[in-house]
């Protein structure tokens, strides 16, 4: 069942999904409706999924589960994996390499590798005070409080003095 974003309670799972383009104002709105459809028939044995999504900077698709209601299982989860995955071929874009990372310069989002990423940390390129993405947020609360945070904040500081 789809239902608004929003309105998850805060220790709804959520998955973060990274587009390494930016996705077209077409592509969004195909994207939008690939996803309520896959939303409306998301069940786990059975059982309707309450679910929403959000999709950021227009390269950020977000998956959310009310596990109070029913919860995710390894079939559904995989489910949701071979949608994100036909996606990624719809569009011919890499959504499921989690060794990348995108972060903010001005109100840019950047993508690159965790190599380069790492080389403009030590090039001071990148700082601790640049903004990152933690797609590694497991709930509606952190992707709130804690997926748009300094690279301090994040696992990304290991590579930011």
């Amino acid at each position: 069942m789809l239902v608004d974003f929003n309105t998850l309670p805060e220790e709804s799972r959520v998955w973060i999904y990274q587009a390494n383009r930016s996705f077209s104002e077409q592509e969004l709105e195909e994207i939008q409706e690939k996803v309520n459809t896959f939303i409306e028939n998301w069940t786990a044995h059975g059982s309707d999924l309450h679910a929403g999504y959000t999709i950021k900077y227009k390269r950020f698709i977000v998956l959310g589960l009310d596990q109070s209601a029913a919860q995710a299982t390894g079939c559904s989860v995989d489910s949701s994996v071979h949608f994100i995955q036909q996606l990624e071929k719809d569009y011919n874009v890499d959504l499921m390499d989690k060794m990348n990372v995108s972060y903010k310069q001005g109100e840019y989002v950047a993508y690159k590798t965790l190599t380069d990423f790492r080389k403009m940390a030590k090039d001071k390129a990148v700082s601790k005070n640049t903004i990152v993405f933690n797609n590694l947020v497991a709930t509606v609360a952190e992707f709130k409080e804690n997926w748009e945070v300094p690279a301090s904040d994040s696992w990304h500081s290991r590579f930011v003095k």
